[in-house]
C-alpha cells in the first residue's frame, strides 16, 4: 500500500504541474496531501529521470526559493495530439505535392539533422565519428550501438524507431535515420533490417569498400537491403 501511495503522489505533483506550469514546493504538498520532505523526495527522484526542472525566485527578504516545472520530457508523458496532427500534415502534404517534391523534403529534413555537427566531425575516421553519431541518434529517440564486423566495416543497430507510429501510414519517414546516419559518417549506408518490415531492429552495415581506410576500428556502445549515399 505505502509504494501505491508513493506512486499516486509522485503522479499528483507530475499533474499538478502540468496544469499549473510551476509550483513551489508548498504548492505541491497541498495539492499532493503529503509533507514538504515528500515532496522533496519525489522531486529529487523526477529531477533525476529528467522529468522535473527548477528555478530559483526571490520572494522578500531571505533565501530564495527553488519553483519546479516540468521538461520537455515531463510534459511528452501526457497525451498529446501531436500524432494525429503530424499525420494530418504528411497526408495533406504528399496529396497536393509531387512525389519528388515529397521525397526532397524528407531529404533536406535529414541534412538539417545531421548538418549540426557536420563540421564538428569534418576530416575524422569513421570509427571516431561514431560515438557523436550515437549520441544524435539518442537524442532523436533512438536506442543505438555501433560494432565492428572485423573487416573494416561497421554495422549500426537502432534497437527501437520512435517515429515508428507515424511510419506505419507514412514510410517515407523511415529515410530520415538513414540519411543522418550516411551524412554524419559521410559515406554510403547498407540498411540490413527494419522494424517496420516486421524484424526485431533497424540496421545498417557502413563497408569499408565505400570509404578511404582508416585506422583499426573497434567496438562502440551509447540506442529491406537497400544503399543509401550522402
Amino acid at each position: 500500500m505505502e509504494a501505491t501511495g508513493e506512486l499516486n503522489s509522485r503522479e499528483t505533483i507530475l499533474t499538478t504541474l502540468r496544469r499549473r506550469g510551476q509550483c513551489s514546493v508548498a504548492d505541491l504538498a497541498q495539492q499532493a496531501g503529503i509533507s514538504s520532505v515528500s515532496v522533496r523526495h519525489h522531486l529529487g527522484s523526477l529531477r533525476a529521470e529528467g522529468l522535473v526542472e527548477a528555478r530559483e525566485e526571490r520572494h522578500g527578504v531571505g533565501r530564495p526559493r527553488l519553483i519546479y516545472q516540468l521538461t520537455e520530457a515531463g510534459l511528452e508523458r501526457f497525451p498529446t495530439r501531436y500524432l494525429t496532427l503530424t499525420d494530418r500534415l504528411l497526408s495533406e502534404m504528399k496529396e497536393h505535392l509531387p512525389e519528388s517534391v515529397v521525397q526532397t523534403l524528407f531529404a533536406e529534413i535529414a541534412s538539417s539533422m545531421a548538418r549540426e555537427v557536420g563540421d564538428e566531425l569534418q576530416g575524422l575516421p569513421v570509427e571516431e565519428r561514431l560515438p557523436r553519431l550515437l549520441e544524435i541518434l539518442a537524442l532523436e529517440g533512438f536506442e543505438a550501438k555501433a560494432e565492428a564486423e572485423g573487416n573494416g566495416d561497421f554495422r549500426v543497430t537502432e534497437l527501437n524507431c520512435p517515429y515508428y507510429r507515424i511510419s506505419v501510414r507514412h514510410p517515407e519517414v523511415c529515410t530520415l535515420d538513414a540519411s543522418i546516419i550516411s551524412q554524419a559518417l559521410a559515406s554510403p549506408v547498407r540498411r540490413q533490417s527494419c522494424i517496420l518490415s516486421g524484424d526485431h531492429t533497424c540496421s545498417f552495415m557502413i563497408l569499408a569498400s565505400t570509404r578511404r581506410p582508416e585506422a583499426p576500428p573497434h567496438s562502440l556502445t551509447a540506442g529491406t537491403d537497400s544503399e543509401v549515399n550522402e
